[in-house]
């Protein structure tokens, strides 16, 4: 997606060698008409799939899902990661490590909103070890619905979730794939529009 490769060249910021930034546009501050893009750009590319439900984790996958979930026509479920008194007590779990905060934790689903008749779609900004798209298809799993795939904004391809991913058969589909940010150089694979 052209559009988004040239928003992150001018945008983005590579720190510690592995980690992009783009909080100034997908995950704190958040640019709307490039999100209603990646909605139309994500309804595009699932449009032959029967997808009843999108389903993401808290916090920055939830405005990328909301967006792209009006194109859908179709509720948005997203995973909880911190335990609350309004929350269902009959809920799928599924334990997920943050590669960015470099922790474990727990996310949650209420057992209403996924079951066996849902054709769901997972919706995430980053992709980069799969541990949250892992923790979401278990939940999934958990309920005996159908994963219809993944859409993913960013995927860092020089890490192994998207592989990982793939070759259990998960259908991954990445707006942008970024193979390399050495030395500050934001490095992109050729991929199909």
């Amino acid at each position: 997606m052209e559009l988004l490769k040239q928003k992150i060249l001018r945008e983005g910021r590579v720190e510690n060698g592995d980690i992009l930034k783009v909080d100034s546009f997908l995950n704190h501050q958040l640019d709307i008409e490039l999100l209603n893009e990646i909605g139309k750009e994500f309804k595009k590319r699932f449009a032959e799939e029967n997808i009843n439900k999108i389903l993401t984790i808290e916090a920055s996958g939830i405005a990328i899902a909301c967006i792209t979930a009006q194109y859908f026509h179709v509720p948005v479920v997203f995973a909880k990661k911190t335990e609350s008194r309004n929350l269902d007590k009959e809920t799928y779990e599924s334990n997920v490590y943050s590669y960015t905060k470099e922790k474990n934790y727990k996310i949650r689903v209420s057992k209403r909103y996924i079951d066996k008749r849902d054709n769901i779609l997972i919706l995430d900004d980053f992709l980069a070890n799969g541990k949250a798209l892992l923790g979401l298809k278990d939940i999934i799993e958990q309920a005996n619905a159908n994963l219809v795939g993944a859409g993913i904004v960013i995927e860092k391809g020089f890490q192994k979730g998207g592989d990982l991913l793939r070759n259990d058969g998960v259908r991954v589909d990445s707006l942008v794939i970024i193979d390399s940010l050495e030395n500050g150089r934001i490095e992109f694979r050729e991929q199909r529009n």
